[in-house]
């Protein structure tokens, strides 16, 4: 099953720092955030899902370029459903990049 993302908002704010909303699909959250300063993610949002699990994955990618870190997790899997929520969260850096 491929899941794909719904772009809610996409803007720049004042600082230069681009926010984007993103409604994923097929996974327990229901909204990912990101906010991303030139090619580096400052930050990293879900809402919804497995609290520990999407905490910890945005924890992790802060700080990282936005194509390594869509590279390490695009393609996870949960349960079965063929996406996961740091899928998703790869498939918005992917339109975060152009891809």
């Amino acid at each position: 099953m491929e899941s794909g993302i719904k772009i809610l908002q996409d803007s720049v704010n004042p600082e230069g720092i681009r926010i984007v909303y993103a409604q994923p699909e097929g996974v327990c959250s229901r909204q990912i955030g990101i906010a991303v300063e030139g090619d580096t993610i400052k930050e990293v949002a879900f809402m919804g899902g497995c609290s520990g699990n999407t905490q910890g994955v945005a924890a992790l990618i802060s700080g990282m370029k936005v194509a390594e870190a869509a590279g390490r997790i695009r393609g996870i899997s949960c349960g079965g459903k063929g996406t996961s929520c740091p899928d998703q969260l790869a498939k918005v850096l992917d339109y975060i990049s152009g891809k």
